[in-house]
């Protein structure tokens, strides 16, 4: 069984022919492997970092749910803005500082955020001007050039469906769990409410237009990811419910009526809206279920509480097990995984969010074999 059907099979609720096992590379294990300095995939698209994650894949040999690195944009939705200019306002060994301007009638109007590369990290983005001690406006700078073009849009997606072929799914972006993503979000929230339920309704409005072009294409996204980074991070299970809860259960409502899964990727606690997708959404799959301290998730106990009504995605800790343990470590922590999560299917083993840099080659590999061997059923 190839990891697309794989997958395919424990999307559905079915038994496949062992654990599925995705361990999340999704950022810096890819550029790493490139050999290339970091800004050359984020910055220059040479390789585009989702085009290293496909590669990655091929070369760990996992069964990838692309969860949404693809950027899948539509000009007619007005998703793709070709006004602004990227230029070069700083840059020394080791980064590139990236402001971006507009002009018009002759004059240069600039961004007041910039967006810092790295040589062997990925980005910061939209970072203040003050904190980098930048000027408004650059006294010298140079457009960035040289940019590698990829294919858009449909083609995009046709393009990224054919590099990852059966060695998984393609997911892309439509909606998302989270509207608050700083401290002052969360007090201008509690001050008034309002302009936060508007923008949830406008967001809501954008993500049903965008779900249905998805779904009138040839080659249609495998599923749809509709999560956030640190949703109960920023946000309380009640703001969530408030804002992010109506996106998600209209995303995941439609892609049931389309027979299209779906996805919430949500890092850091999540137990308790693992409860609320199981209760109140028509979500397939969450992840990456993280473990005390960052998260707040014990794998067997949510397989007891939801492993018949979603799929669960986790949950090898990214730093004591997968960066700093022993191969052996990571074989036995991905056997207490599988112990607790695997009976009846409805399991993908993976970690809990993305393996950082140096995370050992040996060690990824260690866990998939382990899915391959101890994980058959």
């Amino acid at each position: 069984m190839n990891s697309r059907k794989r997958l395919i099979e424990v999307l559905n609720g079915n038994m496949p022919d062992c654990v599925p096992v995705a361990p999340d590379t999704s950022n810096m294990i890819p550029a790493r492997l490139t050999g290339k300095p970091f800004w050359d995939l984020y910055l220059y698209n040479d390789p585009p970092i989702w085009k290293a994650y496909i590669d990655c894949v091929k070369y760990f040999d996992f069964d990838s749910l692309l969860d949404g690195y693809v950027p899948v944009k539509f000009e007619e939705l007005g998703e793709i803005d070709r006004e602004w200019v990227e230029a070069i306002v700083y840059e020394d060994k080791t980064r590139k500082v990236i402001q971006k301007y507009k002009k018009i009638n002759g004059k240069y109007f600039w961004d007041d955020k910039v967006d810092v590369y790295y040589i062997a990290d990925p980005p910061t983005e939209r970072l203040d001007l003050k904190k980098l001690g930048l000027p408004g406006e650059p006294s010298s700078f140079s457009i960035v050039e040289n940019k590698k073009v990829w294919p858009e849009g449909d083609e995009l997606l046709a393009y990224a469906k054919r590099e990852l072929g059966n060695h998984g799914l393609v997911g892309v972006f439509c909606g998302t769990t989270a509207l608050l993503g700083n401290p002052s979000d969360i007090y201008a929230y509690y001050d008034d409410p309002g302009p936060f339920i508007e923008k949830r309704d406008m967001l809501l409005e954008g993500f049903i237009k965008r779900f249905e072009k998805l779904m009138s294409l040839k080659d249609k996204p495998d599923f749809i990811c509709t999560g956030a980074s640190g949703t109960l991070v920023f946000q309380t299970p009640e703001i969530f419910i408030d804002l992010g809860l109506p996106i998600v259960k209209t995303i995941s409502r439609k892609c049931k009526e389309k027979e299209v899964f779906s996805h919430v990727h949500s890092c850091g606690p999540e137990k308790e809206l693992v409860r609320l997708l199981c209760e109140e959404t028509d979500i397939t799959v969450v992840d990456p279920l993280e473990i005390p301290p960052m998260g707040d998730c014990n794998l067997a106990e949510l397989k007891e509480l939801y492993g018949d009504k979603i799929v669960l995605k986790g949950n090898l800790h990214t730093s004591d097990v997968m960066l700093f343990g022993s191969k052996q470590d990571v074989i036995n922590a991905s056997k207490q995984a599988i112990d607790d999560a695997a009976k009846g299917g409805k399991f993908i083993l993976s970690t809990g969010d993305q393996c950082g840099r140096d995370t050992p080659d040996e060690n990824i590999f260690a866990m998939i074999e382990t899915a391959r061997t101890y994980g058959r059923y």
